[in-house]
């Protein structure tokens, strides 16, 4: 198993740092990591701890409590030396640390290579306690990613910079005898919040890579145990502010006690060290008793995450009313205690110190404007009161901060997941993508049929599920899937809604994973399916050969309808047919575009066209996604100079509701939208499916858009964007000689002739696609009948517009038409984004 190496420079046992730390470890460790960490005592000078062997220190028991071999074997690197280092970059010298880094870097090297590490987390490497541990993480990051050609395997984290913890402890803005953070390809920065990024790039503008990972939370592993009133004499029924961070003046833990004297009934447990500033604790005992106040000393709790046999601020949390957090302005940047709150369900209360609302945004609880008042207020002291004893009110505040506590932790979730994604096994070559979205009636069978599929190896492919904010049970029923499937399947969620974005978050996730082994092989293909369609046993032992045969940049599946669903609907199902006859023999002549259904792109052309792209239009005053990134995306690939094949043998069977339950619009061709918006609807099947036959006239509307729609983008599109097709001896079959010169002049003629040039895939290929089928739209229906059957007929009726446009000035106003971007009259006309 690889070895994760986490390093934090704060040098406690058990701080915020570590615990946000344990947070993030816990993902990988849930991947097969093992965790090792470094708690800094051989970094951080004021701890007083160098060298000091661990001893009693509580860690998860999935965590191994680790330091870097032989460090105390560098001559010169000590405690008297990181001491005198810091005061100089008080003084901001700059201090001769080359030689101490350079060994160091060689010891950190070492260590990693013993452990076997292939993720690295750093907490708070950029505080300046420590300039040639710094260097040393540098140096030591460049050569290792180099030797084991890593990609960014290295989470550099800062929860407080030094300009926001303690500014006057190491110098000033803008630090030159700090470590500046490099651009490195193996180091991914997260700052805190918003304003620590800000500042970072303050100080480093050319930073690159510095993304935001706020705090998470996460919810009690186990409950609070019983006896942990009695233990401390606190009689039940008592009401309980409770308070855990450090017993020292700048925590202002006596506003505390000012708050409870005026709370009859009311008991302070203050958790912390009482020895590490007896003089604050006396002066706490002091004013209690001159307030009155009961009050608990209850100690060092142990951490939220420990198992281990004496108390935990979790069990203090069981039993408190609420977590004060009433701190001094401008000491902390975020506050550890208001996370653990927020996680275990209990409300909090707070000072506004000077990053609150930036961390904090969002979440609801009394806060004390210190800079207004120092004391608690008699507001302040009633909406504590009613926060304690208003069981409505302390539920819709617990349940509103857990709403947003939980879309935070998701989304740190999800970003860590992404940047660092699990390892991929060397024998993989394709991964299948399959964006969902609230599937859970169909998302097993879909899982099946992706995962029995005939004469692959099991281990040659990977299922990657992309929730797309599913509110049913398609999460779950997939991860209990992928308990017992031979083939990989990950799990991973996009937060953007629509279907684009979620496929996109897919393929870049299996992009990044392939990129990050060593020596990936042979082609790497990337697939798309669809969360509704099942797919035949051999779609993608086809698909894969045929990609193989043709060393193509895209593979296009065959896509049909099962006619056992249409029975009873024989107008219905010979118009679905028609359009299904039509595309094979296109697709077999120009290998078609990709449909999301259903469709495989090699991975060095995925990225040397940009990956899938996300365009936006404007719907009734929002932007949504455009729906047609796939053609998008195929137009971006065939336009670039790589090929695309078919693929006919490898199917996919197309879900029924798409019309048996938008019939009407199916019919109209409205089904993705109208005036030039193309949009996904969703369709579930809220009433038993339509069963009865379109009549006469119906079918004939059906069909006539199902057919405006696919000419020109399946006969018309794939020469307009590669002309030099229509030099191909089956190509001139098809069309015919007359008709494929013809093309080839009038396409020339339009390029030329265009001024203005709309350069979004989606729009820049509708314009010439329209005026060259209105033009030669006789011409390409008689070689569709000749080639397909006479049964596809002729070309639908002309819009009423051109009846008073006289010839010779047809193809003019054509132009004008096509060209209509206000009106959206071209758009609907042809279809819109197809029928069937």
């Amino acid at each position: 198993m690889p070895a994760l190496w986490g390093v934090s420079f704060d040098a406690a046992a058990m701080s915020g740092v570590v615990v946000e730390f344990l947070k993030t470890a816990r993902s990988f460790a849930d991947q097969g990591y093992r965790v090792h960490l470094d708690l800094g005592y051989d970094i951080k000078a004021d701890k007083g701890r160098f060298f000091e062997p661990y001893r009693n220190e509580r860690v998860p028991d999935w965590v191994t409590l680790d330091r870097v071999d032989g460090i105390a074997r560098i001559a010169g690197y000590d405690q008297e030396f990181v001491a005198a280092t810091l005061e100089a970059v008080r003084r901001d010298d700059v201090p001769e640390t080359d030689r101490i880094a350079e060994e160091l870097a060689d010891a950190i090297v070492r260590t990693w290579e013993d452990r076997g590490v292939a993720l690295v987390v750093v907490e708070n490497g950029t505080l300046p306690e420590n300039v040639a541990y710094t260097k040393a993480l540098y140096l030591a990051i460049a050569r290792y990613g180099a030797a084991h050609d890593l990609g960014r395997y290295v989470l550099w984290r800062d929860h407080d910079l030094m300009w926001q913890s303690e500014p006057a402890k190491y110098g000033s803005f803008p630090y030159p005898a700090t470590p500046a953070m490099v651009n490195s390809p193996h180091i991914h920065y997260f700052a805190l919040h918003e304003d620590a990024r800000r500042r970072t790039l303050e100080w480093m503008p050319h930073l690159r890579n510095l993304d935001l990972l706020p705090n998470t939370f996460t919810e009690p592993s186990r409950p609070g145990r019983p006896d942990f009133l009695a233990h401390h004499g606190i009689a039940p029924g008592t009401k309980i502010i409770a308070r855990f961070t450090r017993i020292i003046p700048q925590k202002r833990v006596d506003r505390d006690l000012h708050l409870a004297a005026q709370l009859p009934g009311t008991c302070l447990f203050i958790a912390g060290d009482t020895d590490e500033d007896p003089a604050e604790t006396r002066k706490l005992r002091a004013l209690a008793e001159e307030l009155r106040v009961p009050v608990v000393f209850g100690g060092v709790l142990e951490p939220c995450e420990s198992a281990g046999p004496g108390f935990s601020v979790r069990d203090l949390l069981a039993h408190a009313d609420v977590v004060s957090f009433l701190t001094s302005y401008d000491y902390e940047s975020f506050g550890n205690p208001i996370g653990e709150a927020i996680a275990a369900g209990v409300p909090y209360i707070t000072s506004r110190y000077s990053l609150y609302d930036t961390v904090y945004a969002g979440y609801e609880a009394p806060v004390l404007d210190i800079l207004s008042h120092d004391l608690p207020t008699p507001e302040f002291v009633r909406q504590v009161h009613e926060l304690m004893t208003n069981a409505e009110r302390r539920a819709d505040v617990v349940a509103h901060n857990r709403r947003v506590g939980t879309h935070s932790r998701e989304a740190a979730n999800d970003l860590v997941g992404r940047l660092f994604p699990p390892a991929m096994g060397a024998g993989v070559r394709l991964s299948v993508v399959l964006p969902v979205f609230d599937e859970a009636a169909n998302i097993e069978d879909v899982l099946l049929s992706l995962r029995d599929q005939q004469d692959i190896d099991p281990g040659s492919y990977e299922i990657v599920l992309v929730d797309n904010n599913s509110t049913d049970g398609t999460v779950e029923i997939a991860r209990r899937f992928a308990e017992s499937s031979p083939v990989a399947v990950h799990v991973i969620s996009e937060r953007e809604q629509g279907v684009a974005c979620a496929r996109r978050a897919g393929m870049e996730f299996a992009v990044r994973r392939s990129r990050n082994r060593k020596d990936p092989g042979e082609r790497f293909y990337l697939v798309s399916a669809d969360a509704d369609c099942r797919v035949d046993s051999r779609w993608l032992t086809e698909l894969l050969a045929v990609m193989e045969r043709d060393k193509a940049a895209i593979g296009v599946c065959d896509y049909y309808y099962n006619a056992e669903h249409f029975v009873g609907r024989p107008r219905l199902w010979d118009a679905i047919q028609r359009t299904l006859r039509c595309r094979a023999v296109t697709f077999s002549l120009f290998g078609g575009f990709p449909d999301g259904k259903g469709f495989a792109v090699e991975r060095e052309a995925y990225e040397d066209v940009g990956g899938i792209e996300i365009f936006y239009q404007l719907r009734n005053g929002r932007f949504v996604n455009h729906l047609s990134d796939d053609w998008d995306f195929g137009i971006r690939v065939a336009s670039s100079g790589h090929d695309i094949t078919y693929a006919p043998q490898s199917r996919v069977e197309i879900n029924p509701r798409r019309v048996n339950h938008a019939i009407d619009e199916v019919i109209s061709g409205r089904a993705y939208g109208n005036d030039g918006i193309i949009v996904m609807r969703d369709i579930r099947p809220e009433a038993p499916p339509t069963t009865v036959d379109l009549t006469e006239a119906e079918a004939l509307q059906a069909w006539e858009f199902s057919i405006k729609d696919f000419t020109p983008k399946n006969t018309i599109l794939p020469v307009l964007l590669t002309p030099s097709l229509l030099d191909e001896d089956a190509v001139v079959a098809f069309f015919g000689a007359d008709l494929a010169a013809g093309l080839r002049t009038r396409i020339a003629e339009i390029k030329a002739e265009m001024r203005v040039v709309d350069f979004l895939p989606i729009h820049s290929y509708k314009t010439p696609s329209y005026r060259l089928y209105l033009e030669f739209r006789d011409e390409i229906f008689a070689r569709l009948r000749a080639t397909v059957g006479d049964d596809i007929g002729y070309p639908p009726p002309l819009p009423e517009c051109f009846d008073a446009v006289p010839e010779d000035r047809f193809a003019e106003f054509v132009k004008y038409y096509c060209e209509d971007r206000e009106s959206g009259e071209a758009h609907n006309y042809f279809g819109n984004g197809g029928v069937f």
